[in-house]
């Protein structure tokens, strides 16, 4: 099969780490987000996936200039102006030729989601569309998703007000489209997935769903990017992922816990680092302490500096030695 992966936001929330990187380039743990998204459609029969791109298109087109990522074929397709997500499903399936049941996923969602049920869901239920659930606490920030007990999404709610919700089981940004979809779309302008195309193929009764209870997270905020990243190596998904590179310097008076350290970052003697991320070429001058924060690739923790409740440094950022940050995105 192939899939249609949505990778042409402006990544807002990551801000300042997307200043100049698209979020799917970060890294997560040892591999840009990217590789992990499509090396989980790898393992579920995916082997073409179409790159529906905008901001920054190159930085794609660069790291695999092959193209190929994680084992599977790319095709890219650049949209012109911003057209929504359903305004990019159709401009990129229609650029790569795509015909027969496709595939859509956001590219900041990393979840370890069956796949290979979901479409078999989907071919059973004889759907136009059908759509991954998945449970949260708080699903205001979502599209909700109310369903039958044979699955069939009885609304379609983009994000209800508080305590009005009627499910807590939201879209979690996985689909399983028919070609057919593509002629609900409305071609040449901006069209939202969640609040046009999908309720309309609600009210003709052949959207489904299917939740399941397994690992997800939107990894398109600085707390949940760090999240994601921790989850591995805490082994929340399966063993767990080495944190530290042995590519990276770390002074033997350091102290380095429960953290990831990219390769090229350096930490020098009497430094802390507590729960965080500390990207590549990054340097933690020595008796810094940096916990529970994001230091973007190349950025510099002076001597002495502190920061703390996920202060994010963006590319190339100087901490002056001594200074205290908390909570601050520089």
């Amino acid at each position: 099969m192939q899939a249609v992966v949505l990778v042409g936001g402006f990544g807002t929330r990551l801000r300042p780490l997307t200043a100049a990187t698209p979020k799917q380039m970060l890294t997560i743990v040892d591999r840009p987000m990217i590789e992990h998204v499509l090396a989980h459609l790898g393992r579920h029969g995916i082997t073409e996936v179409v790159l529906s791109l905008g901001f920054k298109p190159d930085a794609f087109s660069d790291a695999y200039p092959d193209g190929v990522c994680a084992g599977l074929r790319l095709h890219y397709a650049v949209e012109p102006e911003p057209l929504d997500t359903a305004g990019a499903v159709r401009f990129a399936a229609e650029h790569a030729g795509i015909t027969d049941r496709f595939v859509v996923h956001n590219g900041d969602n990393l979840t370890d989601l069956d796949l290979t049920q979901l479409v078999e869901l989907h071919a059973d239920r004889g759907a136009e569309a059908t759509i991954a659930l998945h449970r949260v606490e708080d699903p205001s920030a979502y599209g909700v998703v109310p369903t039958d007990a044979n699955g069939r999404v009885l609304a379609f709610v983009e994000k209800p007000e508080p305590g009005t919700a009627p499910t807590d089981q939201i879209n979690a940004g996985t689909y399983v489209l028919e070609p057919s979809v593509l002629g609900r779309i409305a071609e040449g302008r901006k069209v939202s997935i969640e609040r046009e195309t999908f309720p309309a193929i609600a009210a003709d009764e052949r959207l489904y769903a299917m939740p399941q209870d397994t690992y997800w997270i939107d990894a398109g905020t600085p707390e949940a990017y760090l999240r994601a990243q921790l989850d591995l190596v805490d082994g929340r998904r399966g063993d767990p992922w080495p944190a530290v590179s042995p590519e990276a310097e770390i002074d033997p008076g350091a102290a380095v816990e429960h953290s990831i350290v990219v390769a090229g970052a350096s930490i020098g003697n009497g430094a802390k680092v507590r729960d965080s991320a500390v990207l590549a070429g990054a340097v933690i001058e020595a008796g810094a302490v940096v916990e529970g924060s994001i230091v973007g690739p190349g950025a510099q923790v002076g001597a002495d500096a502190r920061l703390t409740n996920l202060c994010v440094l963006g590319e190339g950022v100087a901490v002056w030695p001594g200074e205290v940050l908390e909570g601050e995105r520089r």
